[in-house]
């Protein structure tokens, strides 16, 4: 045949040796996964936890790679009319581009597009199918199949790449936190001297983050919020604030607590979440591929988007500190040696839910992963000269982008999230040991379903009244 020979042409020992190694690979990879996981099930749970989420993704990979692979005979028979390929294309039309794209001419590239597919499947009926309509062409070829095929893997692979690699980052920068904390616990020992009242703007943390707040420097505060996520964005101040705050929120009288190991705790759940792709996200992605028209630039000007978030995310949580300062410097004229303890409200965040954080934080290293991705696939898949990878300033400065983002959500963002997205109202279930939040899950759902399921009356009001009480008690947010 033309496109190659079947297996029925094939040696034997081809087939066997290239289905070994194969398999080889693919065992080696599964095991690796299945040691990481008991080496980390009973260290971290939700490292553990995250590395499930993670094999649930490729398990989704793996699906959408069968679904092409089976479709792949009937996109081919589908038939559109050739007029329509010569709109909204991401390089401009050039002689027979069309009829050689979709195998219809004896071109050579042609040829060799098709026969990596067709080694397996034969040759496929479709492109005779639409070739024998005048003026018609298949709705998309094998190679641009093959080509979305890959796409979508490496997508995938640098998002879950990239999420690990920026909290890793993350928390190499917050390791200094560690050491506060225990210096901390150690001045708590000592803290049985009479203690001293200090005017509040005495206080390293007022001084700083104070300087006034009114309408007239409402504008400069935020600017000055704005610039402060760049250089030094948590203070020891600032940590020893805020730390004070969580615990006489919700731990009062506990100065034992550790925050630290409770902050990295709560952030391992959070990459759980991260290292995940929502459905909706691969909306984002459609869109995107559509708007890849030739003369847009659109990829660069989506580039813009992760950054302009990020900074904007930044410069709140910076104003979210200096707010706190302000409230205390307002409400308190002297505070004793116990340290300042802000505050912590919903009111403080958007639309007084703090997760929004989060979700923000996931679009951007989703999308800054989609940029990576589509560079580098493009890069190696069409070539740096192509009409594909647009002009050498935009590629230039769309990485430059990403690389900016990158290093700015691991260094000074993540951190930033990790202590303040703990000023809220509630207190994570990270704050409890695992088990602990599974039985109080259990617990809160075996109260919602004996009050449904209660008859009205004496016994029932009694046993709504236990589950409300135990519904209080249960963390407010995971």
């Amino acid at each position: 045949m033309s496109g190659g020979a079947t297996l029925e042409e094939t040696p034997t020992w081809i087939v066997a040796s290239v289905c070994s190694v194969i398999v080889f690979i693919s065992i080696i990879f599964e095991r690796s996964l299945h040691y990481l996981g008991k080496s980390l099930e009973h260290r971290r749970e939700t490292l553990y936890e995250a590395l499930i989420k993670l094999k649930e993704e490729l398990m989704l990979l793996g699906f959408i790679s069968l679904m092409l692979v089976v479709s792949q005979d009937l996109i081919q028979k589908i038939c559109i009319d050739e007029s329509l390929m010569g709109h909204w294309l991401p390089c401009l039309p050039a002689t027979s581009v069309t009829t050689a794209h979709y195998g219809v001419s004896a071109s050579s590239s042609s040829s060799l597009a098709i026969g990596a597919r067709r080694m397996l499947k034969g040759e496929p009926a479709a492109s005779g199918h639409c070739s024998t309509r005048q003026g018609k062409v298949p709705l998309l070829s094998l190679h641009a199949l093959e080509q979305i095929h890959i796409f979508i893997f490496v997508l995938a692979i640098t998002h879950v790449a990239l999420s690990a690699f920026t909290v890793l980052l993350g928390l190499l920068q917050m390791r200094k936190w560690k050491q506060w904390e225990k210096s901390i616990q150690v001045d708590g020992d000592s803290a049985a001297a009479p203690k001293m009242i200090h005017r509040v703007q005495q206080y390293k943390f007022i001084q700083d983050r104070y300087k006034g707040f009114g309408k007239t420097t409402m504008v400069i505060l935020w600017i000055r919020s704005f610039f402060k996520q760049f250089y030094g964005s948590v203070t020891k101040d600032d940590y020893v604030a805020m730390r004070l705050g969580f615990l006489m929120e919700h731990f009062r009288g506990n100065r034992k607590f550790d925050f630290y190991d409770y902050m990295i705790k709560a952030l391992e759940k959070d990459y759980k979440r991260v290292v995940g792709i929502k459905w909706y996200y691969w909306i984002f992605v459609m869109i995107f591929l559509l708007i890849n028209v030739t003369g847009w630039h659109s990829y660069f000007w989506i580039s813009l988007v992760p950054l302009a978030l990020l900074l904007l995310i930044g410069m709140k949580l910076e104003h979210i500190i200096t707010q706190m300062a302000y409230e205390v410097a307002s409400k308190h004229a002297t505070v004793d040696d116990g340290g300042i303890a802000v505050d912590p409200s919903d009111d403080l965040f958007w639309f007084h839910n703090p997760r929004i954080l989060l979700i923000l934080i996931h679009f951007i290293l989703f999308q800054n992963a989609f940029e990576f991705a589509y560079f580098f696939w493009t890069l190696a898949t069409f070539g740096f000269n192509s009409c594909i990878m647009d002009r050498l300033g935009y590629n230039v400065s769309r990485i430059a982008i990403c690389v900016v983002v990158q290093v700015l959500c691991s260094y000074s963002t993540l951190p930033l999230y990790a202590i303040v997205s703990h000023m809220g109202s509630s207190f994570k279930s990270a704050v409890f040991a695992d088990d602990v939040v599974g039985h109080l899950r259990d617990w809160a759902g075996d109260a919602r379903m004996r009050r449904r399921g209660d008859e009205p009356g004496c016994l029932g009001a009694g046993a709504a009244a236990t589950a409300s009480s135990r519904e209080e008690i249960r963390p407010s947010r995971d």
